[in-house]
C-alpha cells in the first residue's frame, strides 16, 4: 500500500491464494520423508498453513473465493465447492487447482483448449524442461506456484 495505516470496517469480497508449500499434496514426500513416518516440524507447519487457511475460509465476509492445489489428506481440509484445470482458460496444461467459494458461483470455463500435458508432473523431479510448463517457465517454486493469467481474467471478469 502506500505507507500509511488504513482501516476497513468490512470486506465486500475476499479473493485469496493462501500458500500451499507445506499443505500441497505435491509435498507428500517431503512429509513423509520414510514410509509410515512423518517429518513432524514439516507437519507443524502444515498445521499452521492450514490454521492461516481456515481465518479466509471462516472470514466474516457475504464474498470469498480461496484458491489452493489439492491438498495432503493429513491436514483434513474442508471440502471444495470446485475443482478446475488450466485448460479451462486457455492454458495447455493440466494442474488440478481447488477453489472454496461463499457468496460466489463457480467459475466457468473461459478458453477451452486441449492440454499438452501436466503443468508440473510428479515423479520427474522437472528435469524435462523441454516438455513440461513449469519447467518452460523456470524450475522455482514460485512459478509453479503463480495463478494462470486465464484463471485470474475469469475471476476477475466473473465475480469482479
Amino acid at each position: 500500500m502506500n505507507g500509511e495505516e488504513h482501516s476497513v470496517a468490512a470486506w465486500d469480497m475476499i479473493i485469496a491464494f493462501p500458500p500451499c508449500t507445506f499443505l500441497s499434496n505435491a509435498g507428500a514426500c517431503r512429509l513423509y520423508p520414510r514410509k509410515g513416518q512423518i517429518d513432524q516440524e514439516r507437519y507443524q507447519k502444515g498445521l499452521e498453513a492450514r490454521a492461516f487457511f481456515m481465518r479466509f475460509y471462516d472470514a466474516d465476509c457475504p464474498k470469498v473465493a480461496i484458491e489452493n492445489p489439492v491438498s495432503s489428506s493429513v491436514y483434513n481440509m474442508p471440502p471444495c465447492t470446485q475443482e478446475i484445470q488450466p485448460w479451462m482458460f486457455g492454458h495447455p496444461y493440466t494442474k488440478r487447482t481447488r477453489l472454496w467459494l461463499k457468496g460466489l458461483p463457480p467459475l466457468f470455463s473461459t478458453d477451452i483448449v486441449i492440454p499438452t500435458g501436466p503443468y508440473c508432473p510428479s515423479g520427474t523431479s522437472r528435469k524435462i524442461k523441454g516438455k513440461y510448463g513449469s519447467a518452460k517457465r523456470g524450475d522455482d517454486a514460485r512459478n509453479r506456484a503463480k495463478t494462470f493469467e486465464g484463471i485470474g481474467k475469469a475471476m476477475a471478469e466473473q465475480w469482479g
